[in-house]
């Protein structure tokens, strides 16, 4: 990096995200401030291997009265609470602008319309007390395994357009239960985010016939400052777009779509990134870390999408701490988003572990 950009980056600057279009602030000079603010309760330091409270540990009753089978690896089951349904009538509500001075309808201001969906839980492990990071690289792999499974099942189906991989680590990011598990969602229609992402990927195909997150992966690597980890098949970094304090973007080094296009190799090279990345997250602060990840992949509408890059974004909230965490409110909410702490030192406190 130049001395200017180096100069650049000591001041308050903004930062375009490429897979989205829109921008973030950072203010370099923020980082010393004083804390006053909210202090989050650790969470307990060590948890059984099985709860017998815990609805999610093998042969235990869930909320719904049904009983989880005694299993003794990952484990999927259509979610008790669902956020979306498959058998919903096709509905939508228009409402325009009545307007007494034409002859015709007026602009609709109130849409709404029926989305289908199919939501699912996975059991990461019969353990009550592992994650990702503590789990055997055998174990993660028999993860992500089943994460190809079910993006490729979901997938198939004709109504489905967006297969969502995701887990919200800890309390602090809502986890409901601190057994190892993550969420699918399967929609309908494209969610907000991954139809921003499409967008980009999509015009930087078009414009240059090349992979928008292939071309910048390159350039990161050829940089070396924002890596954190890599491996033969996968490479974590600190994006130069990061929001959040400690915000990762894991990316496979050979271009693919989505977790189903990944060979033997690339799958082995996923379960170690993300033993190694949670791992690090981990030694961060000391405690096990708080994060919301999710897969983005090819949308399942029977469509090509050669620009789309399969990729895991990581958001941990956690800012000074294991008990500072970073609040997106105020400017973040009303204006965009903002940062103190920028990519490179993060990227490099994560490598330094």
């Amino acid at each position: 990096m130049c001395m200017e950009q180096q100069e650049l980056f000591l001041r308050p600057h903004r930062r375009l995200n490429r897979l989205t279009g829109e921008w973030v602030l950072v203010s370099p000079h923020r980082t010393q401030r004083p804390w006053l603010g909210q202090v989050e309760t650790l969470p307990p330091a060590e948890l059984p291997s099985y709860d017998p409270a815990c609805y999610l540990c093998p042969g235990n009753t869930r909320a719904n009265g049904v009983q989880n089978p005694p299993y003794t690896e990952t484990f999927v089951f259509e979610n008790d609470f669902a956020a979306l349904l498959p058998d919903i009538p096709l509905d939508r509500v228009s409402v325009r602008l009545p307007l007494a001075d034409q002859h015709d309808a007026g602009p609709v201001l109130l849409h709404a319309e029926a989305e289908r969906g199919i939501c699912r839980v996975v059991c990461f492990s019969p353990r009550h007390d592992l994650t990702l990071a503590q789990m055997s690289q055998a174990e993660v792999r028999r993860v992500v395994d089943v994460w190809v499974d079910q993006y490729n099942e979901l997938g198939a189906i004709d109504w489905v357009q967006s297969v969502l991989i995701f887990e919200n680590r800890g309390a602090m990011m809502g986890a409901s239960n601190p057994h190892p598990h993550g969420q699918i969602w399967a929609n309908e229609q494209l969610p907000n985010e991954m139809r921003k992402e499409l967008a980009t990927q999509t015009a930087y195909w078009h414009e240059h016939q090349r992979c928008l997150l292939c071309d910048y992966l390159a350039l990161e690597l050829q940089l070396g400052e924002r890596i954190v980890c890599a491996n033969d098949a996968w490479v974590a970094l600190v994006p130069f777009w990061a929001v959040w304090p400690f915000e990762t973007l894991v990316l496979p080094r050979v271009h693919a779509g989505a977790i189903g296009d990944l060979d033997e190799s690339g799958r082995d090279g996923l379960a170690a990134i993300l033993r190694e990345l949670t791992g690090r997250y981990d030694r961060l602060f000391n405690v096990s870390f708080p994060y919301s990840m999710g897969f983005h992949q090819r949308p399942t509408d029977g469509l090509a999408h050669e620009g789309w890059h399969l990729h895991a974004h990581f958001y941990p909230p956690l800012l000074r701490s294991a008990t500072v965490r970073k609040f997106m409110v105020g400017y973040e909410m009303l204006g965009q988003p903002q940062r103190d702490l920028t990519p490179e030192q993060a990227a490099a406190r994560l490598r330094d572990l």
